[in-house]
C-alpha cells in the first residue's frame, strides 16, 4: 500500500469514526433532553398543576346560502337514491316490454303488416 492511499485511507477512517461517534452523542443528548423536560413538566404539573380549564361557550355558526344549496341537494339525491332502491325492476322491465310492444304495433299497423300477439310466443 502507498503513502497516498494508506493517508486517504487512514483519514477516511479518522472521519467516519468520528462522524459517527458525533451523531451518536448527539442523539443521546436530545434524547436525554426530552427525557428531562417531561420529568420537568410532571413534577412541575404534581406541585403545581395547572387551572381547569373554563367551559366552552356556546356559538352559533351562520349558516351560508351555498351550505344550505348544499343540503337540499343532498336530501334530493337521498331521496332520489332511496326510491331506486326501493323500486320493483322486474315490474319496471315488464312496463317497458308492454310499452315497446304497443309502439311496435303502431308502427305495423301503419306498414299494412300483421301485427302478431304479444300474447304468442314464434314457431
Amino acid at each position: 500500500m502507498g503513502f497516498a492511499s494508506g493517508l486517504i485511507g487512514g483519514f477516511t477512517l479518522t472521519a467516519s469514526v468520528l462522524y459517527l461517534s458525533a451523531t451518536y452523542h448527539r442523539q443521546q443528548r436530545l434524547r436525554q433532553s426530552l427525557a428531562l423536560r417531561q420529568q420537568s413538566l410532571v413534577l412541575t404539573n404534581v406541585v403545581d398543576p395547572l387551572p381547569p380549564q373554563p367551559p366552552p361557550t356556546a356559538r352559533e355558526a351562520r349558516i351560508s346560502i351555498a351550505e344550505t344549496a348544499k343540503d337540499f341537494w343532498n336530501e334530493k339525491v337521498e331521496r332520489t337514491v332511496s326510491s331506486i332502491e326501493g323500486m320493483n325492476w322486474s315490474d319496471v322491465w315488464l312496463s317497458a316490454e308492454e310499452k315497446v310492444a304497443a309502439v311496435w304495433g303502431k308502427v305495423m299497423k301503419t306498414s299494412g303488416e300483421e301485427v302478431p300477439s304479444p300474447n304468442m310466443k314464434g314457431s
